[in-house]
């Protein structure tokens, strides 16, 4: 019982210290500059206003920005866990000959930070002509994604039942149709959490779009945000209105699928 009371004080008090952020920065967003000058940061607007956010909308073509951000995000969260799937059944279920060693080497491309990847990134996007290019950013993040996926998905498929994999076999299956009429659809639920999680994930990153894509129609929802930080003539209801515009979205896209997250924690992989 006590424990119950523990885990549901404990939902409460993440709930707020998330919640609440995210309420100040609604509220002051749909301000306008007097009732923020009056009010301060917490105060309550006298009325809607929407011109900040349409100014900010206007001024950085935020359209143009969410899809790319779209874009990019969906197809890496896709091909990486596509990318993910073939390699761990390779790994997982194939064993492979030095399959430790090479999940070694997937967990160790996880550690790297992404300062150490910069330049020999920058060096090869330039020679093969992706640099300032959708999708040279696409293909990095399909990589780095998918190291990730294919260390957890490696380590999942290798508990996967044999006697189903004999089965269909049995049927006549071979491997690729065991792969995506078997193990795809019993590991459906890990799936869904990754495809998730890759696409959060790569929404929020900042620092490669950064550096790669350096041409305004090509730049990302938190590269545009993150450009314009300094700008002297971003008051404060416009400065929280972009905030508000940048969250949002992948906000909308988690409340969207969080049943399959819920479903793919609670689950698992193999049911």
């Amino acid at each position: 019982m006590i424990r119950k009371h523990a885990v549901l004080v404990s939902l409460v008090v993440l709930a707020v210290v998330m919640l609440v952020p995210f309420v100040i920065v609604t509220l002051n967003a749909l301000k306008s500059p007097a009732d923020y000058s009056s009010g301060g940061p917490l105060g309550l607007p006298s009325e809607l206003y929407l011109d900040g956010i349409v100014k900010f909308w206007n001024r950085v073509d935020f359209g143009g920005k969410l899809w790319n951000s779209l874009l990019i995000s969906g197809s890496v969260a896709v091909l990486a866990t596509v990318l993910s799937v073939l390699n761990a059944y390779a790994l997982g279920i194939g064993r492979v000959r030095g399959r430790t060693w090479i999940l070694v080497l997937f967990l160790v491309a996880n550690t790297l930070p992404q300062e150490a990847l910069v330049y020999p990134l920058y060096y090869l996007a330039k020679q093969t002509g992706l640099y300032d290019t959708r999708l040279g950013v696409v293909v990095i993040f399909t990589v780095i994604q998918s190291a990730f996926g294919t260390y957890l998905l490696a380590s999942v498929l290798g508990r996967f039942p044999r006697e189903i994999l004999e089965a269909a076999a049995l049927d006549g299956a071979g491997k690729w149709r065991a792969l995506w009429q078997v193990v795809v659809p019993i590991s459906r639920p890990t799936l869904s959490v990754l495809l998730v999680f890759f696409f959060i994930w790569t929404w929020n990153e900042f620092f490669l779009p950064l550096v790669f894509l350096i041409s305004n129609e090509n730049q990302t929802v938190p590269v545009a945000l993150g450009v314009l930080q300094g700008d002297k003539m971003m008051d404060a209801t416009m400065s929280s209105a972009s905030a508000l515009l940048g969250i949002l979205p992948a906000v909308v896209f988690f409340l969207i699928f969080q049943r399959t997250l819920t479903r793919g924690v609670t689950v698992g992989a193999i049911r």
